[in-house]
Formats: C-alpha cells, sequence, structure tokens
C-alpha cells in the first residue's frame, strides 16, 4: 500500500515538474520584449520566429507527452499490481536509445581548491638530471670505444691516489632466478640449496670473506630444511656483516610490467620474513638484473628505510654519458617530490653486464682472467681466449698490478676514492672448490696490494652496504643523504637496449595470457585480503573466531607468495622456457582457487543476519565461485544458476572502496527470471543471449543484466528465481551484419535476430553522455561524440613481421621490419549489434580477433567510457605480432603519456632519431595522448607494450608469436601462445585548462575520474550464488564496513592481516595500506556521480570501520620494518600527502 502511494506521488511530481516546464517556455514566448516595444505590430521576421517557437513548442509537447504517458502506464501498471514492482522500467525513445528512470539519489562530488595545487606543480627545485630531456639530447650515435666496446678509452695520472687511496669492496654474490631456463623447485634443488649450504661452511672459514644475497623466495625454503643449529649460524654470519641481504624481497622484480600493489606486496612479504626469522632489517637495494628500470622502485625502497640501491640494466648510450659525466652515481627523486624526502642514493653499473668480465674494470679481456671459476679444466672458459692463472708467490706482483689498473681505469669514472666490483653471475658459487677459487686466489691478491703503500690501494671483499658505508664516510655524510656535489635525477630507465638496435621491448606484450592471469590474481589478492581482515575482525568482535577458519590464513600465504613470486624478470615478463611458464601458471591458477575459497567463506560470515548461525565446512562452501578455470592456460567460464521456483541468491562484491553504480551480468538457467533486491524489490533486467560464436546462441544459458549500487567494499544480496512474469524483463534486440557470407543463424526464443546479409550502413550507439559510430563492414570503432562535439577515434588492426636479418624478434627483443602492415583477413567480419537499456555492444569476429566495444547506459564512471575487449588468438602466425592502433584527430605531436607500475605517470617522445621498437613502453595501467582540448585515455587491465608512432596516435601490442630465440639466454621462440582476452577502457576528457608551460612539464597526472575508471576496470564486480537452494538459505543482510566516505583521491591499498608467532596463523594486527592519488583537475568534471569528497589528505580512520572499534593506529614505514612517530589511540586522522603510500599498524579493540 505504502508503494502504491510513493509511486502516485512521484508520478503526479513528475507530471507536474513537466507542465510547469511547459507553462515556462509558453510564459518567455509570451513576454518577448520585442513585441512590446513595436507596441504590438508584429514585423514579419518575428511572426516567423514565433512559428519557429511554436513549432519547438508542439516537438517538445509530442516528446513530453510520451514521457508522461509513459509514467501514466507504469504508475496505472504498478496501482493494478499489489506486487511491489519496480518504481519505473527503463524506456525506449523513437531515436532508437534507451532511457533510464532518474537515480532516486542525488551524487555529490566536491574537490577542495587546494587539493587542485598539487598536479601544477612548479615547487622545488629543478633536477640536475632529467631523462626525458636527457633522452632528447643524447646522440645515440654506437661508436666503437676500443676494449671498452660502447664507452670509451680511459686515461688517468698515476698519482691521483697519492693523498686519498683507492679503497676497493669486491662483492661476492651469485645471481638465483626463481624461475628461468628450469623451474624454481629445480633451481633450488640443482644449484641453490648447494649455493647457501656451502656459503655457510665457506664464511666461516675466514672472517674476512663476505657475501650478499637477494631472493628471500629460495632463502625462506632453503630456512625450512636447515637445522636450528645452522639457522643459528646464518643468524651469526648476518649479525658479524659476513652476510647481507640486499633488498629482501620475495623476489628481484621486473619493473616494466609489475603493478605497484605486487611490487609492494613481495617486498612486504620478503621482509616480514626477514623480521620474523632472521631479525634483520635490509639497507641497501640490489637490482642487477630486471630490464630496464622504473622510478617506482627507489620510491618504494625509500619508504620502506632503505637508504641505497643499485642499478645495472640500462641502455649501453645512458651509461656512456654517465660514465663521461661522471653522474654514474645519483641522488634520485621522484618528479613531483617538492623538496627531497623521496631522494635515495643509486649506484648505476657502468658495463655491460653483471658477470665478472664486465665488473672489475672496462677491460672484459683482463677482467675475465680474474674470473676463477674459469680456470683452465673447468666447465667454462673465457671467451677472449686468454685464461685465468690461479694466484702465485711467483705472478702476484704482475696480476695485482694489472687487476689494479682496470680498478683505477674503473674509478675514474665514479666521484669518489671508493670503488664497488661485484664478483658473481648467475647461480655461482654452487660448489666448495670455486668458493675456494674465487676466495682464495682474490685474498692473495688483496694482501699483496695492501702492503705496498706505494700503490695507495686497500682492497677487501665487502657487503653491498660496506660500500655505500665507505662512500658516506669519505664523503662526510650519513648513509642515503646526498654527498657534495653529486646530481640528482628524475626519470625512469626505459627503454633499454644492451648493444647495437637491440631494443628490449618485445617483453612488455610476451606471453600476455599470464599478465592478465597476474593482474587478476592480485584484484582477488587484495579482496581476499581485505574481506578476510574484516571478517576476522567481526568475529573476534563478537566472540566467534574459534568457529571461522584461520586455516584459511595459510591459503592467504600461498597466494602472497605465488603472486611474489611471478612478479620475477623472468616471470611476468614472459621471457621463461614454456614448461617453466607451465609452473608459474599452476601456482597463479593454485592461488586464484584459494583465494576465490578465502573470499567467500567470508563473504559467508559477513551476510550472515544472525552470525550464530556461522557453521564452517569445508567440503561444502556456502557460496560457489563466480568463474571457473578448467586449466593453467584457459580462459575463465561464469557460473550458471540453476534457477527454480523457490529464490536463488547471489552474494554481490564490490572490492572499491567507493561506492559503485554498476551493470552487474550473471548466467541463468531460463530467460523467465525475475531478479529482486535484497528489500524484495523488483528490479528491471536487460536479457541478452550467451553465445559460442557470432551466430549461434548457446543453449539453455541467458544472461541475465540488472543495475546495483554496490556499498563501499561491501557485499549485496540478490535474489533470482524462475517466473513467468516478463513485466521486469526488457529484452536485447540483435542484428547481425554478414555482408554476404552464407552463415546458418541459430536463432532460439526469446531473441529476435535481424539479419542484414548484405552491405551495411555505418551506425552508431549511444548514452546519454556519449555516442560511438561504427564501420558498417568491421564493425571497428570510427568516431565519438561528447558534449556535442564529433571527435575521430578510429581503431584498426595491424601486424608487424621480424626482419629476415640475423638477429630476429623473440621473447626479450622487438626488431620488427619495418611498419606495420594493416591486418587483412580474406574475408570481412561477421558483426553482431546488441542494444538494450543497460548496455549496448558491437561486437566484430575476425579470423584472429574479436573485438567487443561495449557502451554502458549508466550515470556515473560506467557510462563515461567505453569498453573494449580483445579475443586475440594468433597460433597460425609466424612471426607475427598483432597491435591494435587507435586513431583520432588530437594535436599531440610526438608527446604521448604512460604509467609506471600503475603508481605514476611519465610523459614520453616519439624519437624519430631511434628506431620504431625504441619507442616502446610498458604500459601496466594507461597511456594518453592530449592536446589543449582533449585528452585520450586507454585504460589496460593488463600489461601490455604501448606507443605513439605519429601525432593522434596510441598503438598497442597485443600479443607476440615468434619461431626463434633471440640470443639473450633463454633459446626458445615464443610458440606457446593461448587464446588471450585482453581488456581496456576507452575515455575521452574535455580539458578545461591546458596550458603549453604546464603540459611540457616532465610530469603529468591523469583526472580523479580516470583514477576511478581505471580501478573500476582492474577490480570487476564478483558474484557469488549461493550453493544452497533447498531448504531455503538462513537469512542474509547486505555488509556494509565503512560508516563514513573514503575521500576520493585515496586508495586502501591492502588491509593485510599479519601473522602470528605461528606463521599459519594470523595475529590480531593488521597492516592498512593507503595510497593518495595525485591527479590533474583541468578535465571537465560533469555527470561523474561521485558520491565522495576531497579532503585535503586528511583522513579519519577512527570511525571508519562500522561496528569495529579501533584500539590503536601505529604509522609505520612501508613494509612494517620501523615504527614511525608514536601510537596514540586518540589520534586517529591521518594526513597523507599527495602520491604518498604509507602503511600503518593497526589493532580493533
Amino acid at each position: 500500500m505504502k508503494l502504491k502511494k510513493q509511486v502516485t506521488v512521484c508520478g503526479a511530481a513528475i507530471f507536474c515538474v513537466a507542465v510547469f516546464s511547459l507553462y515556462l517556455m509558453l510564459d518567455r514566448v509570451q513576454h518577448d520584449p520585442a513585441r512590446h516595444q513595436n507596441g504590438g505590430n508584429f514585423p514579419r521576421s518575428q511572426i516567423s520566429v514565433l512559428q519557429n517557437r511554436i513549432e519547438q513548442l508542439e516537438q517538445l509537447l509530442e516528446e513530453n507527452h510520451q514521457i508522461i504517458s509513459h509514467i501514466k502506464d507504469s504508475v496505472l501498471e504498478l496501482t493494478a499490481n499489489t506486487e511491489g514492482q519496480p518504481l519505473a522500467l527503463p524506456y525506449h525513445m523513437p531515436n532508437g536509445s534507451w532511457v533510464l528512470p532518474p537515480e532516486s539519489r542525488p551524487s555529490f562530488f566536491s574537490v577542495s581548491p587546494q587539493d587542485c595545487q598539487f598536479a601544477l606543480g612548479g615547487k622545488g627545485q629543478k633536477p640536475d638530471l632529467q631523462m626525458l630531456a636527457l633522452f632528447s639530447l643524447l646522440p645515440f650515435d654506437n661508436q666503437d670505444g676500443g676494449v671498452w666496446k660502447q664507452g670509451f678509452d680511459i686515461t688517468y695520472e698515476p698519482h691521483e691516489w697519492d693523498t686519498e687511496p683507492l679503497q676497493v669492496f669486491v662483492v661476492p654474490h651469485s645471481h638465483n632466478d626463481p624461475g628461468w631456463i628450469k623451474t624454481f623447485e629445480k633451481y633450488y634443488l640443482d644449484q641453490t640449496q648447494h649455493i647457501l649450504n656451502s656459503m655457510l661452511l665457506k664464511l666461516q672459514e675466514d672472517p674476512r670473506r663476505r657475501f650478499i644475497w637477494s631472493e628471500i623466495s629460495f632463502f625462506a625454503k632453503w630456512w625450512d630444511n636447515i637445522s636450528i643449529q645452522k639457522r643459528a649460524v646464518v643468524r651469526r654470519l648476518v649479525g658479524n656483516g659476513q652476510l647481507e641481504m640486499v633488498t629482501g624481497g620475495w623476489v628481484m622484480p621486473d619493473e616494466a610490467n609489475s603493478h605497484y600493489f605486487a611490487m609492494l606486496d613481495q617486498l612486504i612479504e620478503g621482509h616480514q620474513w626477514l623480521e620474523k626469522n632472521i631479525g634483520v632489517t635490509p639497507r641497501s637495494g640490489w637490482a642487477v638484473d630486471p630490464f630496464g628500470h622504473s622510478s617506482t622502485m627507489p620510491y618504494l625502497l625509500r619508504r620502506a628505510n632503505l637508504t641505497s640501491m643499485l642499478i645495472q640494466r640500462v641502455h649501453y648510450a645512458i651509461k656512456k654519458h654517465f660514465a663521461a659525466t661522471r653522474n654514474l652515481e645519483f641522488m634520485w627523486r621522484q618528479t613531483w617530490d617538492p623538496d627531497s624526502s623521496t631522494d635515495i642514493f643509486c649506484h648505476m653499473m657502468p658495463f655491460y653486464s653483471y658477470d665478472v668480465p664486465h665488473t672489475c674494470g672496462p677491460d672484459p679481456k683482463i677482467c675475465c682472467q680474474f674470473d676463477f671459476k674459469r680456470l683452465p679444466g673447468g666447465r667454462i672458459n673465457c671467451p677472449w681466449k686468454v685464461p685465468p692463472r690461479a694466484i702465485t708467490e711467483a705472478n702476484v706482483a704482475e696480476r695485482a698490478q694489472l687487476l689494479l689498473d682496470q680498478y683505477r681505469k674503473k674509478s675514474s669514472l665514479f666521484r669518489s676514492k671508493v670503488l664497488l666490483v661485484p664478483l658473481g653471475d648467475d647461480f655461482r658459487y654452487d660448489k666448495p672448490q670455486e668458493w675456494d677459487a674465487q676466495f682464495l686466489n682474490y685474498q692473495r691478491l688483496f694482501d699483496f696490494l695492501n702492503t705496498h703503500p706505494s700503490l695507495h690501494v686497500q682492497a677487501q671483499f665487502g657487503t653491498l652496504s660496506d660500500y655505500f658505508d665507505a662512500l658516506s664516510k669519505r664523503t662526510g655524510t650519513v648513509p642515503g643523504m646526498k654527498p657534495p656535489g653529486f646530481p640528482v635525477l628524475s626519470g625512469d630507465f626505459f627503454s633499454y637496449a644492451d648493444r647495437e638496435d637491440h631494443y628490449w621491448t618485445g617483453y612488455y606484450t610476451s606471453r600476455p595470457f599470464y599478465k592478465s592471469m597476474d593482474r587478476v590474481l592480485e584484484a582477488h589478492l587484495r579482496g581476499a585480503e581485505i574481506l578476510y581482515s574484516l571478517a576476522l575482525s567481526h568475529a573476534r568482535h563478537a566472540g566467534m573466531d574459534s568457529k571461522y577458519p584461520l586455516s584459511d590464513y595459510a591459503l592467504l600465504t600461498d597466494a602472497r607468495r605465488a603472486l611474489g613470486l611471478f612478479q620475477h624478470h623472468d616471470a611476468i615478463t614472459g621471457t621463461a622456457k614454456e614448461a617453466v611458464v607451465v609452473d608459474y601458471g599452476v601456482r597463479l591458477l593454485h592461488a586464484l582457487a584459494n583465494l576465490k575459497r578465502v573470499i567467500s567463506n567470508a563473504a559467508h560470515y559477513l551476510v550472515l543476519a544472525d552470525k550464530e548461525a556461522y557453521r564452517y565446512d569445508p567440503a561444502g562452501p556456502f557460496l560457489r565461485a563466480d568463474d571457473t578455470r578448467l586449466n593453467q592456460d584457459s580462459l575463465p567460464e561464469k557460473t550458471v544458476i540453476k534457477l527454480d521456483t523457490s529464490p536463488r541468491f547471489v552474494v554481490v562484491f564490490n572490492p572499491l572502496e567507493q561506492e559503485r553504480l554498476t551493470v552487474v551480468s550473471l548466467l541463468v538457467s531460463s530467460p523467465h527470471v525475475r531478479v529482486l533486491s535484497e528489500e524484495g524489490q523488483p528490479l528491471a533486467i536487460q536479457l541478452s543471449a550467451h553465445w559460442s560464436s557470432a551466430t549461434d546462441m548457446v543453449p539453455n544459458i541467458y544472461q541475465v543484466s540488472i543495475l546495483a549500487r554496490l556499498p563501499a567494499l561491501g557485499l549485496s544480496v540478490l535474489q533470482l528465481y524462475r517466473s513467468f512474469d516478463s513485466h521486469t524483463t526488457l529484452t536485447s534486440s540483435v542484428r547481425l551484419l554478414l555482408h554476404g557470407r552464407d552463415l546458418p543463424v541459430h536463432q532460439r526464443e526469446p531473441f529476435p535476430v535481424r539479419l542484414v546479409p548484405t552491405a551495411a550502413e555505418d551506425f552508431c550507439v549511444q548514452n546519454p553522455h556519449m555516442q560511438a559510430c561504427f564501420s558498417g563492414l568491421t564493425g571497428l570503432l570510427q568516431s565519438i561524440r561528447r558534449a556535442g562535439e564529433e571527435h575521430m577515434l578510429s581503431s584498426e588492426f595491424l601486424v608487424y613481421g621480424t626482419r629476415s636479418s640475423k638477429d630476429k624478434s623473440g621473447a626479450y627483443l622487438f626488431l620488427p621490419d619495418g611498419e606495420a602492415r594493416p591486418y587483412a583477413p580474406r574475408e570481412p567480419p561477421v558483426v553482431r549489434v546488441t542494444e538494450g537499456p543497460f548496455f549496448s555492444e558491437v561486437a566484430s569476429y575476425f579470423r584472429h580477433v574479436q573485438l567487443v566495444v561495449r557502451l554502458y547506459n549508466v550515470p556515473g564512471v560506467e557510462g563515461l567510457s567505453l569498453d573494449v575487449s580483445c579475443l586475440v588468438d594468433i597460433r597460425d602466425h609466424v612471426n607475427k605480432e598483432m597491435a591494435l592502433r587507435l586513431s583520432t584527430s588530437i594535436e599531440s605531436g610526438d608527446a604521448f603519456f604512460t604509467d609506471l607500475n600503475g603508481f605514476q605517470i611519465q610523459p614520453r617522445r616519439y624519437l624519430k632519431k631511434l628506431p620504431l621498437q625504441a619507442n616502446f613502453y610498458p604500459m601496466p595501467a594507461m597511456a594518453y595522448i592530449q592536446d589543449k582540448q582533449s585528452r585520450l585515455t586507454l585504460h589496460t587491465a593488463q600489461a601490455l607494450g604501448v606507443s605513439s608512432l605519429s601525432s593522434g596516435q596510441l598503438e598497442v601490442i597485443l600479443d607476440r608469436r615468434l619461431m626463434q630465440d633471440d640470443n639473450r639466454g633463454l633459446g626458445q621462440g615464443l610458440k606457446d601462445n593461448k587464446r588471450t582476452c585482453n581488456r581496456f577502457r576507452l575515455l575521452l576528457e574535455r580539458r578545461t585548462t591546458a596550458n603549453k608551460v604546464q603540459d611540457s612539464r616532465p610530469i603529468s597526472f591523469p583526472s580523479l575520474l580516470s583514477h576511478m575508471t581505471s580501478m573500476h576496470l582492474n577490480a570487476e564486480v564478483l558474484a557469488m550464488p549461493v550453493v544452497q537452494e533447498k531448504p531455503a538459505p538462513p537469512a542474509l543482510r547486505s555488509f556494509r564496513p565503512f560508516s563514513a566516505t573514503v575521500p576520493c583521491d585515496f586508495h586502501i591499498l591492502n588491509l593485510r592481516t599479519l601473522q602470528a608467532e605461528d606463521d599459519s596463523l594470523p595475529s590480531a594486527e593488521m597492516a592498512l595500506i593507503l595510497h593518495r592519488k595525485g591527479f590533474d583537475c583541468g578535465m571537465e568534471a560533469k555527470h561523474l556521480g561521485f558520491n565522495c569528497t576531497t579532503s585535503q589528505g586528511m583522513f579519519s580512520v577512527g570511525s571508519l570501520f562500522h561496528g569495529l572499534e579501533l584500539g590503536s593506529l601505529q604509522p609505520t614505514s612501508l613494509t612494517l620494518m620501523y615504527p614511525l612517530g608514536t601510537t596514540s589511540p586518540n589520534n586517529t586522522v591521518i594526513h597523507m600527502e599527495p602520491m604518498e603510500i604509507a602503511t600503518f599498524r593497526l589493532h580493533f579493540g
């Protein structure tokens, strides 16, 4: 009854508004000032104006009449039907578009003007070295430098060291890849365990020996297999400085394709392990093998309280330039940093590689003679044909002089008289004989050098931090502070070339299937961490924790480690052997399945109205997963909900910290379906066919789409049941453009399909904010119309070949045979156009790629961008790479922008002087181009390679199939391609405040809408059906974790439960990790539908969590190793600067 009243009042109100607006229009016509001036004598021109006005009014009246009659019908229908049908249904306009009933609740959104200042920048000094500017200046001429082929001839004065002797630290290391040619397990069994076992023995033989280790994934596995006595020895060796843990991450991560969530997560996993087991906190970063370096890494290391770092794989032309200007050591600063709070001291290795021939000095032929693993009779030798000689009394003077000459030459490239000389290579020191060969021979050399004062040298074994500490001491600074005269640098080190035009830009796309799976796992891990932490806290609060499956914590740990392992620089990069890729895939799949279990267990507890009724049954889960994957290399298949006359319940999880108005799509077993909200309100649904191919509908499976408003980080409940009342069902219309192809079309009830057998006209789909137009021939996008302005935005597929010369593209390298050629399949595609109230989509089926462009008819974020997915299958290609190019009328010139690790934006320049492949960059999350009027952003759900090869274009490589190795040690091509789904969002924004000075700065930020669009794409809604059908499950209630709104620019990166003493169990503490995003206010912000504000970086955590009491909140370093400031239960308001990530130890009372 109450509902009938509401509906009648609503209808009457809208009727009144419509009538009143017409009255006002008439009123304006009647009070025409011209009429009064002319004393009632109408000139002809005014009569025609009046006629026009009347015609317009008639048109408006007609449209209003339609709207009002529709409302009247709805009201009549509703009052006739007492079951409580939905208030108003979407309806069709004469122009074919669908109109949704007006939103019942207004959205509010405000940005404080101070929060817009950050992106305008201008504060702080300019760095001495800006990588973007440097790239434009360098000639990249690759001249022959003599023995140091990519450098120059180094000379020095013999008396340079007379006043200040040279101090040399030789740092023994072994680079252990957690998977590359062999799997992680096989490497551990064959090599790593022997390296660590030998280390334990050999370091104890002489207290002057040193060793560094970085990969905690291997170290933790070894630790689990050694005795308590051996563990004590490890702690002693670390304590006395003989063994140093460098970086301390789970792996040495790739820096191009990895997302900042996963980069930080693997760092926390390693640091937490080290703190718990050895009680040590890493001080220095060591990254000798990632293929190019991102400026996100120095930020994370600095905020984790490391003071120094080392990098190696940087373009040879940059190394040469930095060596010539003695800038190989610098303070690395973030581009947005107005002071120096993000500075970290960085050492760049000057030569070609981190192996012994390229680390003692500029001449590899000489340095190789001091790699004593290569002594004659061993398995490896020196390619320069001069073998090492064991050091004896007879030859030590001559040998030491030869080595010292190299040390001095290398030292003259740096600003201090302290020298770092790494001594190691991949999987070195795996046999006691090698330890003896290296350590005994070097000790003889050191003893000679150190006992001859006339040589002015002090040489010894050292750890990485021994070197950085000695450097600080020499320059009179504290570790981590800027030594006088050393430069400040900002920017990044992509893209990398190690020789000639061999750019390592292929691995930005290699094996995209797993790059995509990585991000799916990451989104699930974040969702599982947060829901687990909330469920456990609520269970503890209610005294129910004894019933909660604490064992899920071990599944979380496993998943953290699986995701961490995959960040390794031969895993997510797609540069491992095929069998190793399968091993990674199985680990990812296993972790994904476990996380779905953790999520469903947490959701089960949180949605129960009566928590006492909670029973955990490991054999029979309460919720089914939203989708399943048969194998590690298969695409996910959505769960089909079997409908009956009794209701089926579905729990929907929104992993975003903002409320979300979104289309939720489910697969069901019958077209006769009703969907009710939690309160029992019927909801309008869009019913669509489920297609198995361009022209085949799957029998007995239907897609139901509803519009749902989901609470922030919350759980909603829907109920579905079979019903022949089709009042709320709106069926999608479908037309198939066959282009003269004689294809059988399998139609099924209740979907009428209109066949267009021959050539079709171009066509458009639209929502209230945007119209997207497509080619009738190809179904590919051609233009977008927004706010009355038409923008050319065409898409096309391209194919790159590889060279015919000796060097060809492979897993690492992109070596194309010239510009891309258009993808030209033998026959035109079948195009399927689906239109409905909540979304319309255009699907083009080509032979090797299916492109689906979807436009949501939803107010807010979802409806402001185009959803694009590409299903690519190039398994019959030979040495080809498939690309998607977007061409626009945006006058972007040679500038484009790509993100680094989803964390920050790095401006790029297309440089004509460089080969085509050098202009590609990693795109983990987004890339954009812009001019004074517009910005077009391509958002991505998986890391891929991107470029802008001419003004107004963006081009992304979708997949690569290459038949040969590219001579970087892998020994295989890329032939294990999968059917891969790449997902994107295309966002076109109007710029309101653009100026040349602003746009030429080496820094840029997305808008808030762009950030939000990226989050929607990367944190998909999970819809989990309740397994139990009969008897009906216990009462379910939606879960809203927050009692306040999170500010628009804050992202809850994680809420991670920390481990207890027993590492398979949770402690009562959590790590709350927050990121305040930097954003650009210079875009038009209309119809955003946000329900949040910005708050100048203030965020009150005290009252944030509904139903939980905050016990304590302790700011800590990023990986929780160091407390920052004091814990105070009263002060729970956090303040953060833009771009900062901060970690807090949190304890609920």
